[in-house]
């Protein structure tokens, strides 16, 4: 049974106000990127608002009120197959931003496009949509919507998150075909093919890390850089020479972006003909080892054997 954490921890009253408002603020973003921008333009670019921009075409509701209906039964959707993934930070900003479409709504409800150029506005969307999204992403925060839909791609019919995304966002974009003219479909299917560019680089880019294999004569050297300056994990592989049939050790470990760089500057600097090969890793799972007294006594330990 998932255990549902709903809300996030923070150590005070003050960062959790400072971090309600960062997500609002970058929430307020999308909500304009949408309201003032795709709206006027007539397309529909990947995301719950833009089907809702279609339906607003058949159904008596407004933009914000079809988006709000679809987030929260998305939500349930998602809380029902995926439980503590979706928490506090995905309901707050799913939430929040129907709410701010509707102010729009009020405040401004003939709504024309400020520049009069639908690819202008699909350029300026995509623009704002990718500042709004990469600041909810630096904050371990989405704006709900497709990306659950997506997940559910993902878990039944075993589609990568970036290409489900993509699939959600082509359909939602042939619909304009049944309401706008050909013009609306094909700025449609170009916004989202570039917003799925940006998204695939912030959502799914800041999982990338490195799979770099090391064969060298300083093995022990190595792997206690790895272990104790990384503070990364190693698994040390038997490797046999086809030409010399010499059997030696070759280290094996994941590391991000810095600690890649660090690595190869270390190996620069101690030992310059080491083997080296790198792949690249999308996604990894694993329980986090934490580092002790025990862990430094091992360090002074290994050192002093160096």
């Amino acid at each position: 049974m998932n255990k549902f954490k709903i809300a996030p921890t923070y150590h005070s009253v003050g960062e959790c106000i400072k971090d309600l408002i960062y997500m609002a603020v970058a929430t307020f973003i999308i909500a304009v990127a949408v309201y003032f921008f795709m709206k006027p333009s007539n397309t529909a670019i990947s995301s719950v608002s833009a089907l809702a921009i279609v339906l607003e075409n058949i159904v008596p509701l407004t933009v914000a009120q079809l988006t709000m209906i679809m987030n929260v039964i998305l939500l349930i959707i998602g809380f029902a197959l995926f439980g503590s993934e979706f928490g506090f930070k995905t309901i707050y900003t799913s939430i929040l931003l129907p709410v701010f479409l509707r102010i729009f709504e009020i405040v401004r409800p003939e709504n024309i496009s400020f520049t009069d150029d639908p690819f202008l506005d699909v350029i300026l969307y995509v623009t704002l949509v990718s500042f709004g999204a990469a600041l909810l992403f630096n904050d371990n925060a989405s704006s709900g919507g497709l990306d659950i839909v997506a997940k559910i791609l993902n878990k039944y019919l075993h589609i990568e998150l970036g290409k489900a995304m993509s699939v959600a966002g082509i359909v939602i974009a042939c619909s304009t075909i049944f309401f706008y003219d050909t013009k609306s479909v094909i700025l449609s299917l170009l916004g989202t093919y570039i917003n799925g560019l940006v998204l695939d680089h912030f959502i799914f880019g800041q999982n990338i890390k490195r799979r770099v294999c090391i064969i060298t004569d300083k093995q022990k050297l190595v792997r206690n850089f790895i272990l104790y300056d990384l503070q990364s994990g190693a698994t040390l592989y038997e490797a046999t020479g086809a030409y010399d049939m010499k059997t030696r050790q070759e280290i094996i470990c994941i590391v991000t972006k810095p600690e890649y760089q660090k690595l190869m500057t270390f190996l620069e600097e101690n030992d310059p003909s080491a083997f080296v090969t790198v792949y690249t890793v999308s996604e990894i799972r694993y329980i986090p080892k934490t580092f002790g007294i025990e862990h430094h006594e091992k360090r002074k330990r290994e050192q002093g054997n160096v």
